[in-house]
């Protein structure tokens, strides 16, 4: 495969809101990231995707856009976004945009002429249809509960929303719509962005005639996913977005493509013929999720390693060759990674530097998310009062209202999966409000913050925050661990995820024991080796250790150079 600036990279999600508020308003803003800009470089990431911070009337947090070519007011100006991709730019770091163009804001301008009348040249912008029956066009339920359908009283029809009702979809069917979004695309490129992230790019095709989802629960409204997640004219529309934007700059691409298989995942990013550089899948963030659920973070399953082996192992050889990996575990929409594959207890510590190791080590680019390279944790808020987000509050209503579900009950779901886990604000340091903010913060800080912060992991020389350092110094300077071969080794081991990555005449041995148990390990006769060097670990390694046979501590875990 092709060596590439953006497969070598490791990438940083950063959320505005909860990074770092430079005014003293409770909300995090282009000039708190300028001034945090040394930290990014110090901790040596070379991307920063940047969530959104485009124009907004914040229905949720910025992913209902108002105005793609201005700046939220809360976050800053114009003139301080320009001032922060200079600063990125001469510390070597790229920056990648939100590129949020399956639904706009129901304030944005094109739908505010599309629901001023049917005659609009913007009507056919939405995707607008009569009711049935004095009931909504069709039965499909919204991510965010309820019906995907808003009716429109000024118009005398209903809109399609798969989110909030305040996030109308756009209608990719219309050539006039889609030559705008290039155009705004371009306007971005020219800027300087180094590249897109895409919302949800796999639902900007749905099927014709929308038609009724099967009645597979008692539910009103059911998920239809089926007839607008990859859909019939998602290839055409990416191809000719490449063709007449992305081929003419040296960006990168990754699309948030939930619901995609390894043949999706390949066709999409194919090295050849595909129209993105890589992707997001979901697979391994439903190992958790209750089988019989239809839609995400409504359910708390108990998780089996063999199960993330399983997933991560068919992306790992199915791409391999072909396409390309996105590398992450947790992100804004996530709980936090440490309290749902680790301990975020007794051995916060060790936990999240194996989850680290497991992430970097795998083929493909590595997302580490805003506070992850500190072992932040999810946050258990008493009351439901404390929350943000507009899926929590609506699953807690959709819980507790509808479905007489005990508080309790519907907490536990929340305290384990609501996306304010990964929202609250970065802890910088034991000062109030975790010296994120002068103000109040726009939503509660973690209480953890007096011993998870950042202050504290840098004067810490073995701290998480120093193992990602270690781990981002590794890939730069061992093309291996870049463009090495995945092979699984101990695929029924319980406890134990192993694997090896090769590339010319050298082997990495990746040992990671995902328990709080001790658990012995063995080296299949299939990986010979002459000589060993450790690269790195979260507990100290006798050099004379044998390899071939040993117990491995408490989520302890180990990278080998062999020879």
């Amino acid at each position: 495969m092709k060596q590439t600036w953006w497969k070598e990279s490791v990438v940083y999600q950063i959320y505005p809101r909860s990074f770092y508020d430079s005014n003293g308003d409770g909300i995090g803003d282009l000039r708190g990231i300028i001034e945090k800009l040394d930290y990014l470089a110090a901790l040596g990431v070379d991307v920063v995707w940047l969530c959104p911070v485009y124009r907004s009337p914040n229905d949720d947090n910025g992913y209902d856009i108002s105005d793609y070519q201005d700046i939220m007011p809360e976050f800053g100006t114009l003139l301080d976004w320009e001032e922060l991709l200079a600063g990125m730019h001469q510390r070597g770091i790229r920056l990648i945009m939100d590129l949020v163009v399956n639904h706009t804001s129901d304030e944005h301008p094109w739908f505010a002429q599309s629901r001023a009348s049917k005659e609009s040249a913007y009507r056919e912008y939405y995707i607008w249809r009569d009711g049935q029956d004095g009931r909504e066009p069709n039965n499909w339920a919204s991510f965010f509960g309820g019906s995907v359908w808003q009716y429109d009283d000024a118009s005398a029809q209903y809109y399609l929303h798969l989110f909030s009702k305040k996030q109308p979809d756009l209608n990719w069917e219309n050539p006039q719509l889609r030559a705008e979004i290039y155009a705004m695309m371009h306007w971005w490129l020219r800027k300087g962005v180094d590249g897109f992230r895409m919302d949800v790019i796999n639902m900007i095709s749905k099927a014709p005639g929308l038609p009724d989802a099967p009645q597979v629960t008692g539910d009103r409204y059911q998920f239809g996913g089926q007839y607008f997640i990859n859909g019939p004219r998602l290839h055409e529309f990416l191809a000719e977005m490449k063709r007449e934007v992305l081929s003419k700059y040296d960006v990168v691409t990754v699309g948030e493509t939930p619901m995609v298989t390894t043949e999706h995942g390949i066709a999409l990013t194919h090295e050849e013929l595909g129209h993105l550089n890589m992707l997001f899948q979901f697979e391994h963030m439903g190992i958790d999720e209750d089988p019989g659920a239809t839609l995400s973070r409504r359910s708390i399953w108990p998780w089996r390693l063999r199960d993330l082996k399983q997933v991560m192992t068919r992306w790992q050889k199915d791409l391999a060759g072909k396409g390309w990996n996105s590398q992450y575990l947790t992100n804004h929409d996530m709980p936090r990674a440490v309290s749902r594959f680790g301990d975020d207890g007794q051995y916060r510590v060790e936990s999240a530097k194996l989850l680290a190791t497991f992430l970097h080590m795998l083929h493909g680019t590595p997302y580490i998310y805003q506070g992850e390279e500190i072992g932040m944790t999810n946050v258990k808020f008493p009351s439901i009062q404390d929350y943000r987000d507009i899926e929590t509050l609506n699953i807690y209503r959709e819980f507790v209202e509808d479905k007489g579900v005990a508080p309790e009950a519907a907490m536990a779901i929340i305290h384990a999966k609501s996306r304010d886990n990964a929202r609250t604000p970065i802890q910088w340091d034991a000062s109030a409000h975790a010296g994120f903010t002068t103000g109040t913060p726009w939503i509660k800080v973690n209480p953890n913050y007096e011993e998870i912060n950042v202050q504290q992991a840098l004067n810490d020389p073995n701290s998480i925050f120093a193992y990602y350092q270690q781990l981002i110094r590794l890939r730069k300077s061992n093309p291996i661990i870049v463009y090495g071969t995945y092979d699984l080794i101990l695929e029924e081991h319980e406890q134990i995820y192993a694997f090896t990555r090769s590339w010319q005449a050298e082997r990495l041995l990746i040992m990671l024991n995902f328990s709080k148990d001790p658990s012995d390990f063995m080296l299949p006769p299939e990986v010979p080796f002459a000589t060993k060097e450790l690269l790195i670990s979260n507990y100290a390694v006798a050099a004379a250790e044998d390899i071939r046979q040993l117990t491995l501590r408490a989520f302890e875990a180990r990278v080998y150079r062999l020879r």
